[in-house]
């Protein structure tokens, strides 16, 4: 399809101006593409917004299931050992059908996806409080972990695709922060819910908004779809995996998010360090429950504030940063014994750098990987990084098995320490401002053509 030259769309007070292709076509052009929509207002804050939303009702749901199943078990009368395989398979589909929408993005727009993703999302997850039984309750389970599994590549490709590197670090880390306050959310809301309720009100609670910010989404956001032109012009899903796999820059990428996803913030780093406080420090409840607190609640502005900076000062310095103040947090915080002040310390620290480093990855990522590349390398990215994710705790697990409670969750402190020095390493090679100008350039020759 030939390009089409742009015209400037107005936008909302206060929010930056995307260009949509106008209603006329310049020239005739050959085996045209048909345009359904030739001249959408692209609203790249509205689509922040809406996906943001979508995003703390996705953490909210992860985090409130595990008090869902601790009803479970009683009521349907199955084992731990039951719970924990349909979480782990539940965890291990949506992780794997990520890689799916290198194709799907090219055959459908990522708003369908969001909110057809979101209405099975929320609908699944309501259902589950009509479930009979287990096998009901899996199914429903299972289906709604499927439908919110576009949330982070499908999403971010399209925050990436309408907003403009300057402002793009803190788009991205604004949808991961949404997906945060979710966590916080529900840390304090969830169990006086389902103490009110129960759980099968707590589905529908959690389950209902999910399906209106998805019916939202299909009515209210807008995209130009340049990146799935750009896709399919390009070849197949088979050659643009091939160009990932030879690109340097991509390699080195992925494999720092996956040495960084040892000291991930959430599900990583929170686990092990509540395990500390209680099991091997034995703080007592109150104030291992503050402590816990205060370290889930950075996780919603950190993403924001290294976001903006690395708008400013450039993505790569901030993840070096980042990763090196977590390994010294993770020292202080193991370090300190019992010794409050420094575990307190050890807290703050964690809290400032172990959730920052996963939005500006997702960020660079979107500045180096060609438009045409743009939902291929996200999905790779999200299944690696969900994968990797998995067996990172399943390692930490074993190390505590050999080692016992007290010297294994030390050293499982240790382990994230060196991980995340890895991952400043492997950072220092990524040709991050290059690759930046490169993209930049190329997508504004494409709007200008």
């Amino acid at each position: 399809m030939s390009p089409i030259e742009p015209t400037a769309v107005p936008a909302e007070p206060g929010e930056p101006v995307t260009t949509a292709a106008p209603a006329t076509t310049p020239e005739p052009v050959t085996n045209p593409e048909p345009v359904t929509n030739p001249g959408p207002q692209i609203r790249p804050m509205r689509s922040l917004w809406l996906l943001s939303l979508a995003h703390v009702v996705n953490h909210a749901q992860a985090f409130l299931l595990p008090l869902i199943f601790l009803k479970i078990i009683d009521e349907f009368k199955v084992s731990v050992e039951t719970i924990a395989f349909l979480a782990a398979f539940g965890a291990a589909s949506s992780g794997l059908i990520q890689l799916s929408y290198a194709q799907l993005t090219r055959v459908m727009s990522r708003r369908r996806l969001l909110g057809l993703g979101g209405i099975l999302f929320g609908g699944g997850f309501a259902g589950q409080a009509f479930a009979f039984n287990f096998p009901t309750f899996a199914v429903l389970n299972v289906v709604s972990r499927l439908g919110g599994s576009p949330q982070h590549p499908v999403g971010n490709g399209l925050l990436a695709e309408q907003f403009v590197p300057e402002r793009r670090g803190f788009a991205i880390s604004a949808h991961i922060a949404g997906g945060n306050v979710g966590t916080v959310i529900v840390a304090i809301t969830g169990a006086p819910i389902l103490a009110l309720w129960g759980w099968r009100g707590a589905s529908i609670v959690f389950g209902i908004p999910a399906v209106v910010i998805a019916i939202a989404i299909l009515i209210l956001m807008r995209e130009t779809g340049s990146d799935r032109a750009a896709a399919r012009a390009s070849g197949t899903v088979r050659q643009a995996f091939r160009q990932i796999l030879h690109d340097r820059d991509l390699r080195w990428l992925y494999l720092t998010s996956v040495l960084g996803g040892g000291g991930r913030g959430l599900g990583v780093v929170n686990l092990f360090a509540l395990l500390y406080l209680t099991r091997v420090l034995n703080l007592g409840e109150s104030l291992s429950g503050l402590m816990y607190g205060v370290l889930i609640v950075f996780a919603v502005p950190m993403p924001l504030i290294t976001g903006w900076l690395s708008d400013r000062v450039g993505r790569k310095p901030v993840i070096i940063g980042v990763y090196l103040g977590g390994a010294v947090g993770f020292l202080v915080f193991v370090a300190s014994g019992s010794n409050l002040l420094g575990l307190w310390a050890g807290i703050a620290l964690m809290g400032l750098f172990s959730f920052a480093e996963s939005p500006q990855l997702q960020a660079l990522l979107g500045d180096i990987a060609a438009p045409s590349l743009r939902d291929a390398t996200y999905a790779a990215y999200f299944t690696l990084a969900f994968g990797i994710g998995s067996l990172w705790t399943a390692l930490y697990g074993l190390i505590i098995d050999q080692a016992g409670e007290s010297s294994g969750v030390q050293i499982v402190f240790v382990v994230m320490a060196v991980t995340f020095l890895l991952a400043a390493l492997a950072t220092f090679p990524i040709r991050a401002d290059e690759r930046a100008r490169e993209n930049a350039a190329h997508e504004a020759a494409l709007l200008e053509h």
